[in-house]
């Protein structure tokens, strides 16, 4: 029996702490209470780690972590959860609060940032991108450092690009790197226009996903693929778009079709919004 193949995810893993609010606060001084808050392991590469590790596929992240306690609790936590765990150094750790809405709206405040990754810790990430079968390098200082080191590399590298508006100098490396791209129609007037511009780079395939609209598909070919969102009880729609990504993943790795990963990408999207956590396995491992 064959082994399951293996992803290299390279990027951003955080402490965050989650503060549900009736509505996001005004620009003026004011009081407000918190309907509920909580804290968990944020970041989007932690995220993918997270379901690819769920849906039985090796995974291992490539992240810059401190040896503070935030750092250790995610190490732990990501651990137990079946993540082959890559701490680079750092200063600290990433961590946020994000202030959220039922809406599905958000602000996220920075309280750290990690330091800049040395010489040492991009080759220690570079070589896991080589012995991977794919790599997923996520926007973030870290992603974009490697990516000058990897030019000649041929382990497939899937993007990323969150809320690209078609002309961002900082998506741009990400996007001509990267085999397969992902993104989210928040600042796609036509996302089918955006998705055609994004595949004009170099990619043979990208996905766009539209919240409660579902994804749509382009290939560079010019076929059209598209899914419906599986209704769900949300939660926390934190997280949503990485589950929506590595379940599109892990079924192309299983030899899927780019409808039946579609389909396999929805219901992974689900399991991320039915939970307070990126991941439902986060709920027993931080209780």
């Amino acid at each position: 029996m064959s082994a399951p193949p293996s992803v290299a995810v390279c990027g951003p893993a955080s402490w965050n702490q989650l503060i549900l609010l009736d509505h996001l606060p005004e620009p003026v001084p004011h009081m407000q209470f918190a309907r509920r808050s909580w804290h968990t392991i944020g970041g989007t590469s932690a995220g993918k780690a997270l379901h690819l590790a769920g849906l039985g596929t090796n995974v291992r992240l490539c992240s810059p972590l401190g040896t503070d306690a935030e750092g250790q609790r995610i190490r732990s936590a990501l651990t137990a959860a079946g993540v082959d765990v890559e701490p680079l150094a750092s200063e600290q750790t990433e961590r946020h609060v994000n202030l959220m809405s039922d809406d599905g709206k958000r602000v996220s405040l920075y309280l750290a940032v990690p330091s800049t990754p040395t010489e040492h810790e991009l080759s220690i990430a570079a070589e896991a991108v080589a012995g991977a079968d794919v790599a997923v390098v996520d926007l973030s200082e870290l992603g974009a450092l490697l990516l000058q080191r990897l030019d000649a590399q041929e382990t497939p590298i899937w993007a990323d690009l969150h809320d690209y508006d078609g002309s961002s100098e900082f998506h741009e490396p990400f996007l001509r790197a990267a085999t397969t791209v992902f993104m989210s129609d928040d600042s796609a007037e036509d996302p089918w226009d955006l998705m055609r511009s994004s595949l004009e780079r170099g990619p043979r395939l990208a996905v766009c996903t539209r919240g409660a609209e579902g994804a749509i598909a382009l290939e560079a070919s010019g076929a059209r693929h598209e899914v419906s969102a599986l209704p769900a009880d949300v939660v926390d729609t934190n997280g949503a778009g990485d589950a929506f990504m590595t379940g599109f993943l892990a079924a192309t790795l299983r030899g899927a079709t780019i409808d039946d990963a579609l389909a396999a990408a929805a219901a992974q999207a689900r399991t991320a919004v039915e939970s307070e956590h990126l991941h439902p396995k986060l709920s027993e491992l931080l209780t």
